[in-house]
């Protein structure tokens, strides 16, 4: 989807058609530098957040090593429910791979204050299981909400062509405020969605709160593949 010679971020994306709009991981336009995609086939939205992600281990790896080929040295995928592959992955292809959102959760959590938590919104609560916890290192002390039976949900899983923006906004941001209002001791958000990313400044202007996700952490993680230069004279 790219073809960029100075690309050392690869990403790993679904087998998808709903619309990834500027903010969304599989947007290039998402990103300040260059990155380089490869689908996986097969591995849809429904099949990878509803059932065992493990029968697409192949799939990923493949597509992983055409990315490597490439000339990518680090690896990452659009969807937090991946956690549970992230070390089948990173020992199969020998690269760094970021494979969910979630993984940032002991690092977040370790900056708020005593007696705040980390809140995380999943596009699918009755999907995000202990298995996926425990991948990604969250802490036991998070709250969980989810997207469950909201438009958006239903487009990201049903792969529907078509995306309403503004009611995706107002979903999310309800459901945000619905998370904190419930538990007023989160400090901070997590979004495990990676298709969350675009209202995150919503979120947080509405939730008085710093939102995390799949842009924050890759952003973090890229720097260490292709690390600023700096003008030292």
């Amino acid at each position: 989807m790219t073809d960029h010679p100075e690309a050392r971020l690869g990403i790993l994306m679904l087998d998808s058609r709903f619309p990834r709009i500027i903010g969304d991981v599989g947007n290039p336009a998402t990103w300040k530098f260059p990155v380089r995609y490869a689908i996986v086939p097969g591995a849809t939205p429904r099949s990878i957040v509803e059932a065992d992600p493990e029968p697409f281990v192949q799939a990923f790896i493949d597509a992983g090593r055409g990315l490597l080929s490439e000339g990518c040295t680090g690896l990452a995928t659009t969807c937090g429910f991946l956690a549970p592959l992230r070390k089948m992955l990173a020992d199969r292809l020998g690269v760094p791979v970021a494979a969910s959102a979630l993984e940032q959760a002991t690092q977040i959590s370790a900056t708020l204050p005593a007696r705040q938590r980390l809140g995380i919104l999943t596009i699918s609560s009755a999907s995000l299981s202990h298995r996926h916890l425990v991948a990604a290192g969250v802490p036991r002390s998070a709250v969980v909400a989810g997207m469950d039976g909201t438009s958006f949900a239903d487009t990201i899983l049903n792969d529907t062509p078509s995306l309403d923006v503004p009611r995706a906004r107002t979903e999310i941001v309800a459901a945000a405020q619905d998370l904190v209002r419930v538990a007023g001791d989160v400090g901070a958000l997590l979004f495990e969605c990676t298709n969350m990313v675009p209202y995150a400044p919503d979120v947080a202007r509405a939730t008085g709160r710093p939102v995390y996700s799949i842009y924050t952490y890759l952003n973090w993680f890229h720097q260490s593949l292709a690390p600023k230069v700096f003008d030292l004279g």
